[in-house]
């Protein structure tokens, strides 16, 4: 299930780079340079979660996140430097559900968002297609019965195609939502040989579920009787 998630974060190649994973991922994004005003957008827009830079002009992240914590049942990802003791003590005692370094992979941060998601009840941990259960919790993929034996970048595909099923997404997608980052200097090759790993051991339990749409990209779907 879509998440809203609202991205209060100075830095606009930061804030664009995460918006891009968690759109990808599939969830609602509301963007903000600053803290000036969260209250109104938690109003209006009402996040499931907020990623939270501590590091903002005008007003300290601290200060943001009392204030969505006295007001608003939400989660919240800290994204910052700041990468004390003390600092990460005071995030995580004010309230924050996680606490995220920079520089940080956007995967593993799309990830830690869903991992809150799925504690607060807001997106189901165990998801189902056709006979596939995937278990995001425990990490575990199970076909017709049998646990798959996938590496951890297979895991992270099916993930992630499982969060975009339905929909045709293209290597260049499949690349930035699963290894973390955009460029324009990647081998698309790469993306073909995990897509056809992962298929082969989805195969080996039962009918394609990751279909090739020539010329687009892939889609995770049940086969149309």
């Amino acid at each position: 299930m879509a998440a809203r998630v609202l991205v209060v974060e100075d830095s606009a190649p930061i804030r664009e780079a995460v918006a891009a994973g968690l759109r990808t991922a599939g969830h609602t994004v509301e963007l903000r340079p600053d803290g000036r005003g969260v209250e109104e957008v938690v109003r209006t827009f009402r996040p499931d979660v907020v990623v939270l830079d501590l590091m903002l002009p005008g007003r300290d992240g601290f200060a943001v996140l009392e204030t969505l914590r006295s007001g608003a049942d939400l989660g919240v990802v800290i994204l910052t430097a700041r990468d004390s003791v003390p600092d990460r003590l005071r995030g995580l005692r004010s309230g924050a559900d996680d606490y995220v370094v920079k520089p940080f992979d956007t995967a593993e941060l799309v990830a830690r968002v869903e991992a809150v998601l799925r504690r607060m009840g807001r997106v189901a941990a165990t998801v189902e297609v056709d006979d596939l259960v995937i278990d995001q919790d425990a990490g575990v993929a199970v076909r017709a019965g049998s646990v798959l034996a996938l590496t951890a970048t297979e895991w992270r595909l099916l993930c992630y195609l499982v969060a975009q099923r339905g929909r045709v997404v293209s290597k260049l997608q499949i690349f930035t939502g699963v290894w973390g980052y955009q460029s324009l200097d990647v081998d698309l090759n790469l993306v073909e040989v995990h897509v056809s790993a992962l298929r082969r051991k989805l195969e080996q339990h039962g009918r394609r579920l990751v279909h090739t749409v020539r010329g687009r990209g892939y889609a995770l779907r049940a086969e149309e009787p």
